[in-house]
């Protein structure tokens, strides 16, 4: 990337609105902003003679103690979010794997080839749904077909009926499609780690941080907010609503970023992860792999992609791994 194009990039993320959590808390902002105003014209109106101001100290420990607690709370919540996302990256790679050795090692039959393919396929897209307790999906009826998409709709559990039914297919090609016993182990393997990858964002999704923990938090921020003005008043003044406010809309963020970060698979979640496109991305490999095959033809005897035996190997080349 540009220098130029860094810089602008810099300014857009300042300014803009999409993905962060300064809108979702000016609210709240504005009413710690109100009480500040509203402290501040009590301490000025010259008819109260009460001493409305108290040390600054308090606050400068008790905003490093919060401080502490939200960094905490966000990193938790940030813990989550990766794990999903890592958990996802696990369904991608275990996904290409099972069509892969289906292909590599399964029958020639076509029906059987194609079924597989599209199950497989089918199998993220049921996991996507599931944690997001949806039942409908045009994706999954392009790839199954209308009476099998309905039939999985009306399923117990969509990734349990997908994930049966590609047991159904890989033991009809091990008994009577001439599958090898150790293909047949090693698919099934696959389909199992889909299985505990499957169960683990289940795990996430119906255990978010204890209530507790969130509570006390929250009373926390709403003690420091409400007594802040108290120790603002005489060094800023009527400037204590702004301070108030500046300091507020950080701290209101944090602890709004530590909650989004808990859902990382809810689609109105702050920065949930990108399943529709991780599902479609699977969909597209798997499809291109059965469509216009990836497998290289085996190189013939002079073609120069044969490797003599007697001649030195190449050396390797170091390259870098790109992240999928």
């Amino acid at each position: 990337m540009r220098f130029r194009d860094k810089e602008l990039l810099f300014w857009i993320e300042v300014f803009g609105i999409q993905g962060s959590a300064m809108p979702l808390t000016l609210l709240r902002v504005f009413v710690f902003g109100a009480y500040a105003l509203l402290v501040t014209a009590v301490h000025h109106n010259e008819r109260f003679n009460y001493e409305l101001h108290i040390g600054v100290g308090p606050h400068e420990v008790a905003g490093a103690a919060l401080g502490l607690l939200l960094v905490l709370r966000t990193n938790a919540g940030y813990e989550r979010w990766w794990e999903g996302r890592k958990l996802w990256g696990g369904i991608v790679n275990q996904s290409r794997n099972l069509a892969i050795e289906a292909l590599a090692y399964g029958p020639e039959d076509r029906r059987w080839r194609e079924q597989m393919v599209r199950w497989a396929a089918a199998l993220p897209h049921t996991i996507r749904l599931n944690l997001r307790d949806q039942r409908q999906s045009t994706s999954l009826v392009a790839l199954l077909g209308r009476e099998a998409a309905d039939r999985v709709f009306a399923s117990h559990h969509m990734v349990n009926a997908v994930a049966l039914h590609l047991g159904v297919l890989l033991r009809e090609a091990h008994e009577k499609l001439g599958m090898s016993a150790f293909a047949f182990h090693q698919a099934e393997n696959q389909r199992a780690i889909l299985i505990d990858h499957m169960g683990a964002c289940e795990r996430i999704r119906s255990s978010p941080l204890p209530l507790a923990y969130r509570i006390e938090i929250r009373r926390f921020i709403l003690l420091f907010l409400v007594t802040l003005p108290f120790a603002l008043l005489e060094e800023a003044g009527w400037l204590t609503p702004l301070i108030v406010m500046l300091v507020a809309a950080p701290v209101l963020a944090l602890d709004k970023i530590g909650t989004e970060l808990q859902f990382p698979f809810s689609q109105s979640a702050l920065n949930h992860l990108p399943l529709d496109q991780l599902c479609l991305k699977i969909e597209t490999d798997l499809l291109a792999m059965l469509e216009r095959g990836d497998a290289l033809p085996p190189a013939a005897p002079d073609s120069p992609g044969r490797i003599d035996e007697q001649a030195p190997a190449p050396a390797p080349v170091l390259s870098r791994a790109r992240p999928s």
